[in-house]
């Protein structure tokens, strides 16, 4: 940016692979800040640079890196990009080509091909029809945008490109929390809801994650994630506190069938234990000691009532639940039984023989198809 460039992959590769490059560029920009006579210093220098007077640490540097570094330290100069640039040209060459060795096979993914026209575009380029927008002008725009990532073919790409999106997102989530989304325009508005649709969600968790559902409430973020089990999370974060720590900022749950018990107490764990009445009936014979007398026998029969302490849901209830069905935790945690459509699916009529499909029912809610689970003895089998 303090080269009026915009940064994107392609560069980054460019000067991963010669940071040379980047320490000169920058330098040339910011010493005649300083000194006019600063960078007609560092050309006389480097024309002055050879093989036998170039330290060893230099040694395969550009020249004028060479130069650079002889100047700087004759001056009093500071600056943080340019004190970071110093740093890095001061490793050894081949030492710094071994720290940025892993990371060469991803930037490579992400600039060559189709990829990197869409993550590196010409932004220049008069005849390219696509649109160039931010997250800013989408929110103000209450914009729809989908993003396909193909977790299956490339995991690596998308999780690097889920994340930098996803980090963009939280800083400019942080920026309406601070100013609204109008901020700079004449018309002031309320903030729209954000909604954030991730499915595969396990393949997109990052620390960059994190404090998007953990702070971004209070600038309209309004995060559903799709996943199959807590593991999942887990795995990705390499962090169980922190796998629980994104969990716990999820205030309602839909949980369809699951294999994984410690995926199951996340929603059995949050329910409490309800009263369920049992009733026994005893009855028995005595016989009369009494052989003489009118009454043979006594009979009595008894009819008791008990209480006890039962889960209201049990783990196995999610276990072994059919397809299309799931139980929910909303509106504070009342606990919801789901039905939910199976769209495209051809069954068989008993009575005609015929193939009938399943009617989709759009613009319902779950609420709207979902039977309410309460304690025994209410009324919980209408449909609410």
């Amino acid at each position: 940016m303090a080269l009026g460039q915009r940064p994107d992959y392609a560069r980054i590769a460019r000067h991963v692979i010669n940071i040379d490059e980047l320490f000169i560029d920058y330098a040339r920009v910011f010493l005649p800040s300083h000194d006019r006579q600063a960078w007609d210093n560092v050309v006389r220098i480097a024309g002055g640079i050879t093989e036998k007077n170039t330290p060893r640490n230099l040694q395969g540097r550009d020249s004028y890196v060479v130069a650079l570094e002889q100047y700087l330290s004759t001056t009093r100069l500071h600056d943080t990009i340019l004190d970071g640039l110093r740093t890095a040209v001061r490793y050894d060459k081949t030492y710094f080509d071994k720290i940025v060795a892993s990371l060469l096979p991803l930037l490579e993914k992400l600039t060559t091909r189709k990829i990197s026209q869409l993550l590196a575009p010409d932004y220049g380029d008069l005849n390219d029809p696509r649109p160039v927008f931010n997250w800013q002008q989408a929110i103000r725009q209450r914009a729809i945008i989908y993003v396909g990532l193909d977790a299956l073919s490339d995991a690596e790409i998308a999780a690097a490109v889920g994340n930098s999106m996803f980090a963009d997102l939280v800083s400019v989530a942080g920026h309406i929390y601070k100013h609204g989304v109008m901020d700079g325009l004449p018309q002031t508005e309320e903030n729209p809801a954000i909604n954030l649709h991730c499915d595969e969600f396990s393949e997109l968790m990052g620390d960059e994650f994190i404090p998007l559902i953990n702070k971004g409430g209070g600038a309209g973020v309004e995060v559903t994630a799709y996943t199959q089990t807590l593991s999942d999370i887990e795995a990705r974060i390499g962090d169980r506190a922190k796998a629980d720590q994104v969990v716990g900022n999820f205030n309602s749950r839909i949980m369809m069938r699951v294999r994984e018990s410690a995926t199951v107490e996340l929603l059995t764990k949050q329910l409490p234990q309800v009263d369920v009445l049992s009733n026994s009936i005893s009855s028995g014979v005595t016989d009369s000691a009494d052989a003489q007398g009118n009454i043979s026998f006594s009979s009595n029969t008894q009819d008791r009532m008990s209480s006890i302490q039962v889960p209201l849901l049990e783990p196995a209830s999610l276990v072994q639940l059919p397809k299309g069905q799931a139980f929910a935790l909303l509106e504070g945690g009342q606990l919801w039984k789901a039905t939910h459509p199976i769209t495209g699916r051809s069954t068989r009529s008993a009575d005609a023989g015929k193939h009938h499909t399943h009617s989709p029912l759009y613009g319902k809610t779950v609420r709207q198809h979902a039977h309410m689970v309460g304690p025994p003895g209410d009324s919980c089998n209408g449909e609410k």
